[in-house]
Parts: structure tokens; sequence; C-alpha cells
């Protein structure tokens, strides 16, 4: 297993598919800067086969990227026929995201041939090209038919990545990681790189990328917040940082926590200007004011960068812990030896109002001891 993962960001074109949002070009300008910044590798920036205008916007970012002298890899995504190859490799970009949907064994060679020609397309046209090949949907497919797919892309093909989307988002974690673990196995001995994407529809989208990733996927394909097809898909920010925690080596600077929240409140911009709805909210995992409010003391420190925005709400579950940082936090004098007496009183007193008790209430009890 690869201990080296590539990060895809497809914010952009995953993205335009939740709510039916759309990302003008100069927001994909911006998008693309916040990914340059935070040393993410790949920006899935389109759908050019959709639309004229995706394939000039796609054209455009190519142009921004290179005169920007960017680091991070423009691609545009379109189906595994010639047509879309063809409209794709006009936009100037180097990397190639195709897809393929197959459900059954009789389709094989009806599918195989285009896909064929499309990677003829792009490598007789295009120097150093990239190209993923993904295939719809590894929750849905068969073990022998998944099998003879990545050999043909692997070792007849030779495609650079092989995207296996969890497309229905129905997949558990423990069967993700069976699937890819599969995969892995029967890539081994190609240069062909294996791709997780996850969808959320039953909530195990970043739980599902991870165990992509440690089941042997080398490529992780994510999106801010999360934003995707229905339910969305992995959370960049979640499921990267997650990964650094395992020991996996990403580019991603997950420690830039000040540009990641910016560039998850500028996505959520986007989307409440155009559906009137907000999209971070308060339980969202790091950047949701959730992540930073205490009641009881025992696990009163947060991280990420979060220590100074902290949120106390003092009930009856509180310690001499958590009291005693949120009365040195709300600047409240107190006898530092009657600490224990007054988170007693605290407690004795928000038991009685059946609720939790306020800044002046909170400072009356630490003045009476």
């Amino acid at each position: 297993m690869e201990n080296k993962i590539i990060v895809v960001d497809q914010t952009i074109r995953e993205g335009m598919q939740h709510k039916g949002i759309v990302f003008s070009y100069s927001q994909r300008q911006k998008i693309l800067a916040f990914q340059e910044k935070l040393n993410i590798d790949v920006c899935q920036a389109g759908y050019g086969p959709a639309h004229e205008t995706e394939v000039q916007y796609l054209k455009q970012l190519k142009q921004f990227s290179t005169k920007s002298k960017f680091k991070i890899a423009v691609a545009g995504m379109g189906r595994a026929v010639p047509e879309d190859a063809e409209i794709l490799i006009k936009t100037g970009i180097t990397d190639f995201h195709l897809h393929f949907h197959i459900q059954d064994a009789l389709q094989k060679q009806k599918i195989f041939q285009p896909i064929s020609e499309s990677i003829n397309c792009i490598r007789n046209s295009v120097r150093n090209c990239v190209i993923s090949i993904a295939m719809l949907d590894i929750g849905r497919t068969s073990d022998s038919l998944m099998q003879e797919v990545i050999e043909h892309l692997s070792f007849d093909l030779c495609v650079d990545i092989i995207s296996l989307p969890d497309t229905s988002g129905m997949m558990a974690p423990n069967l993700m990681f069976d699937k890819i673990y599969k995969a892995f196995e029967i890539n081994k001995g190609s240069d062909t790189k294996i791709s997780i994407h996850t969808h959320n529809d039953m909530g195990m989208a970043n739980a599902n990328a991870v165990m992509g990733i440690y089941a042997g996927a080398s490529v992780l394909e994510a999106s801010a917040l999360g934003i995707g097809e229905r339910n969305g898909i992995a959370d960049l920010f979640v499921t990267a940082q997650t990964l650094k925690n395992l020991g996996f080596d990403l580019n991603i600077k997950t420690q830039d926590i000040e540009t990641f929240r910016a560039y998850y409140q500028y996505i959520n911009s986007i989307y409440e200007a155009q559906t009137g709805e907000s999209i971070l909210n308060y339980n969202t995992p790091v950047f949701g004011d959730g992540v930073k409010s205490h009641v009881a003391g025992t696990h009163a420190v947060t991280s990420f960068g979060l220590h100074d925005n902290e949120e106390f709400f003092i009930n009856v579950l509180c310690g001499t812990r958590l009291v005693e940082k949120y009365l040195k936090k709300e600047n409240i004098l107190f006898d530092q030896s009657n600490l224990k007496e007054i988170t007693e009183n605290i407690k004795s007193e928000s038991a009685r109002l059946k609720r939790r008790l306020y800044k002046n209430e909170i400072a009356e009890i630490a003045r009476s001891k």
C-alpha cells in the first residue's frame, strides 16, 4: 500500500450537482487560488461536454493557472467516449477525468471500445497527459466484473488512475475496505493508481473514503464542506486530516486552518446566495460552532487552532476544571481555594432552575464564596 496520497478537490465539478448551484468563472478562479494555497494536487474544474461555457471556463482556468505558475493540476471531466475526449482536449488541459457506467458483463465490449478510442485520442493529442477513468458504481458491481474491468484498464490500456466511486452512497466502511482491497490486489504489478470517490447518502462518505485509502487506494477525491451530488461526498478537510493522523503523507496543508476556514466560508457564501440556505452549520465538523462548545470539563480542550474561540455552557454536568476555565475566560474574580464549593453551588443552582446558568448568575455565586 502506498503512503503518499494524491488529493483531488472536486468542489467545482461535483459541487455544481448540489442543489444546482453554478460557479461563475471568477468564483472558480478564487476557488482554484484557495486550492493552490492549500497545496492541493488536482482541481476538478468543470465538466466540459456539458456546455460551451464549461469548455471556456476550463480553458481559462488552465491558462490562469499556467500564467500564475500554480503547481495544482487543472482537470476536466467527461464521459469515456471519443467525442467528450475531443472536447476536453480543446481546453488545453493535461489531466482528463473520464467516466463510464457498467452494469453487467454483457456490456463489456460495447463499453471497452469507446474507452480505448478515447484514451488513444488523448494520448495522440496531448503530451504528458494524465488519464483517470471512473467505473460506476462499485457498490453495485460484482467482484468478477470489477476484476475484468480493472485488469483491462490497468494492464491493457495502462491508464494512470482508476477511480472507483460508491456512486449510490450505500456502502458501509467495512464493505468499502473489502472492495478496495480486492481492487488493490487485482491492480498489483501495474503503475495504475486506485482512486476513491464516496457519496454521503448514508452519512458514511468520510469513513468510506478513509477506509478506501487504508485498503490501498492512493488518490482521494473530496470537496469543500463535502458539497456534491444529492447529500454530498467526502469532506476535504476531515478526510485529509484523518489520513494524516493515520500516518499517510499528503501535500494538502490541513495545518493552515485559517485558509481552510476562509475557503469553506467562501463556498458557503456562494451556496447561501443561490439557495437561501447555509451548508456551514453549527454541527459542521471542525468549522461549525459545535466543535468549540463545552458543557462537561473532561474534554474542554479543542484542537485546530480554536482555543481562543471556545464556548462554555455551564450546567449541572460541569466540573471544577471547566468552571475554572470559564471564570478565567470571563474575567470573573474568584477565590481559588473555594473552587470546589463554587462548582458545587453552580451545579445545585442549575439543577434547581432546570437550565444552564448565565454569566451574571455564575459571577454572583463566585463572589459569594
